[in-house]
C-alpha cells in the first residue's frame, strides 16, 4: 500500500505554526492549528528539535523521570493499540522529533507522519533512512486531506493542547480511523504544578531567574488549549470515541524538583502514587487515553 493512497486529494503546502510537539516542563512549543500561536521560523523549529532530543537525558532527575515515564506510558498504549487493531497503517499527528516513529515503524506496515511544519517533515525524511515504511505527509488534522477510514491506529501525543479547535482535530482523527481502530492520546493537565509553573515562569522579571535555576533551554509552551479530564472525555465522546483505558502520571514541584535532587524525586514519586486515581489526580502532569473508534 503506497503512501499516496492515504490522501484523498493533494496535500496542501506546509505552513508554519501547527502540529508540533515540545514536551519540556518549562520549555515547550507553539500553537498547532492556529496562526494566533507563537510565531514559528526555521531557526525556532531547529531549536525545538534540538530541545526535544535532550528531554530524556536532562541532568535534573525529576525532569528526566517525567519525560521517560511519559514515553513509557505512551509506548505501552501504542503496543496495546497495535495488538487490538490490524497492523496495516498507523498515523502520528504532529511527530515532532520523531521519538515514537521507530516503534510505530516496527509495529505497522506503513506509518504516516502528518505535520504542516516542513522542518518536522524533514526530520521524518531523515528517519526514513532507517525506517523505510515512514511516509511524511503535509496535513492539518483540523481540516485533514487524509483518506477517510484509512488508518488502524492514530497517535496524538502532546499535540492537542496546541490546537484551539481541538474538537475539529478529534473529529478529523475519528474520520481517518477505520471502524474499531484506536487513538492513543496524551496531553498535560491544566492544574498540574508543572503547567502552572510554566505559566508563571514567563512573567516579566521571572524568566531570568528561572533560566539561572533551570540551566537548560527554555522556550514558551504555546499551550493554548489545556483541558481537564472531564472536558477531554466529553470531546472524545462527542467525536465518536469509546474510552478503553485512561491513566495519569507525573509530579513536578518546582522547589523540590530543582533543589531536592534524588531525594526530591523520591518524594515526588511517592506523591504521584498517593494522588493517582484519587480526588486530586488532576494535579498529576499528564493524562493518557486509549480510545476506540
Amino acid at each position: 500500500m503506497g503512501g499516496g493512497d492515504v490522501l484523498r486529494r493533494s496535500a496542501r503546502p506546509s505552513t508554519p505554526g501547527q502540529l508540533f510537539r515540545l514536551a519540556n516542563p518549562l520549555a515547550a512549543g507553539a500553537e498547532r492549528g492556529s496562526p494566533r500561536g507563537v510565531p514559528n521560523s526555521i531557526a525556532l523549529v531547529s531549536e525545538l528539535l534540538a530541545l526535544q532530543e535532550t528531554l530524556y537525558t536532562s541532568r535534573n532527575p525529576t525532569r528526566r523521570w517525567l519525560h521517560l515515564t511519559r514515553r513509557e506510558r505512551v509506548e505501552e498504549l501504542i503496543r496495546k493499540a497495535a495488538a487490538s487493531s490490524a497492523s496495516t497503517r498507523a498515523l502520528e499527528v504532529g511527530p515532532g522529533s520523531g521519538v515514537y516513529l521507530p516503534l510505530l515503524a516496527e509495529l505497522f506496515d506503513e506509518v504516516v507522519a502528518a505535520d504542516v511544519e516542513p522542518s518536522f517533515l524533514e526530520q521524518v525524511d531523515r528517519l526514513r533512512e532507517r525506517h523505510r515504511n515512514l511516509v511524511p505527509v503535509a496535513d492539518d488534522i483540523t481540516d485533514t486531506q487524509l483518506e477517510p477510514q484509512s488508518c488502524d491506529v492514530v497517535l496524538c501525543s502532546e499535540v492537542i493542547e496546541h490546537i484551539r479547535a481541538s474538537e475539529r482535530a478529534l473529529e478529523g482523527i475519528r474520520r481517518v480511523l477505520r471502524p474499531g481502530g484506536h487513538l492513543v492520546l496524551s496531553t498535560p493537565q491544566p492544574l498540574s504544578p508543572l503547567e502552572v509553573a510554566s505559566r508563571v515562569a514567563f512573567l516579566p522579571g521571572v524568566i531570568d531567574v528561572v533560566r539561572r535555576v533551570y540551566r537548560e533551554p527554555i522556550l514558551p509552551t504555546g499551550h493554548v488549549n489545556l483541558m481537564g479530564a472531564a472536558e477531554l472525555r466529553r470531546q472524545l465522546t462527542a467525536a465518536g470515541f469509546q474510552i478503553v483505558e485512561s491513566l495519569k502520571s507525573g509530579v513536578y514541584l518546582p522547589l523540590v524538583a530543582e533543589f531536592g535532587g534524588r531525594a526530591g524525586l523520591r518524594f515526588e514519586q511517592w506523591l504521584e502514587r498517593r494522588l493517582d486515581r484519587g480526588p486530586l489526580d488532576g494535579l498529576l502532569w499528564t493524562q493518557y487515553y486509549l480510545a476506540k473508534a
